[in-house]
């Protein structure tokens, strides 16, 4: 048999996870796919991911590879790894591709949604950021107009995790009102560690119409001047886990 590249796309809820990647005595999504794929084939697999999400991030089209020699066809992964998975996590579909093909580094762009309400819920509570302050819809607007194009994304990343160029190219980013709901959607050829959520998060602070005295709002001024890198002021506002979603990945 002949080495092949298997493809999936998967659909989690990322609530009960340490985040995409493995991490030593952590579930993780990365982790629970691997040890499926163990369970099916008897194989160690090097699962890899298109968009590495955080703790509690959830996907609606996260992509992943690997390769593995063996007997099963390709379009029967899905259902035989979704055997051993929790409910949870949901493989959609999977394909043979080419051997060349990384999910992570053959990638176009990513596609994130964020989801606001302005009302609580006991059932959609794991699922989006409950935030009941009055907010200016249009500096909303006007803010995630400002991140379009391509800047450097630092500010808006854990220190820890920045890299040498933090440069991202952002081709969509608008804000969206849907019944009570507060829709982002953003797409860009890459993200940074907490990228879209201290966006949200800075975003949603500049446009509140409820100030808290023990919070500093930002201007869309200071927005800009952060966007463009015209200040050293990093962005300290970062939107709750729960309402970002991976919605889809390019090729």
């Amino acid at each position: 048999m002949a080495e092949k590249n298997i493809k999936i796309i998967v659909e989690y809820k990322g609530t009960a996870f340490a985040g995409w990647q493995i991490q030593a005595g952590q579930p993780t999504l990365q982790g629970a796919i691997t040890e499926a794929v163990f369970k099916v084939t008897g194989q160690k697999i090097n699962l890899i991911g298109a968009g590495r999400t955080d703790a509690g991030v959830h996907a609606l089209g996260q992509v992943a590879n690997f390769l593995i020699d063996h007997r099963l066809e390709p379009d029967r992964y899905a259902e035989a790894i979704n055997f051993y998975l929790s409910d949870d996590i949901y493989i959609r579909e999977s394909s043979e591709i080419a051997l060349d093909f990384n999910a992570r580094f053959k990638a176009r762009y990513r596609r994130y949604r964020y989801l606001m309400a302005a009302q609580k819920s006991a059932l959609y509570r794991e699922y989006r950021w409950e935030h009941r302050r009055k907010l200016d819809f249009n500096r909303l607007q006007e803010a995630a107009q400002m991140v379009l194009g391509e800047h450097d994304f630092s500010p808006f990343c854990v220190v820890s995790s920045r890299k040498e160029d933090n440069n991202c190219f952002i081709e969509f980013s608008r804000w969206f009102q849907i019944g009570s709901l507060w829709v982002y959607e953003i797409r860009g050829n890459r993200f940074l560690h907490s990228m879209v959520r201290s966006l949200v998060g800075a975003m949603v602070n500049l446009a509140d119409l409820e100030p808290d005295n023990n919070v500093l709002n930002l201007t869309l001024e200071q927005f800009n001047d952060i966007i463009n890198f015209q200040t050293d002021k990093r962005v300290a506002f970062a939107a709750p886990a729960q309402g970002l979603y991976l919605v889809a990945v390019g090729y």
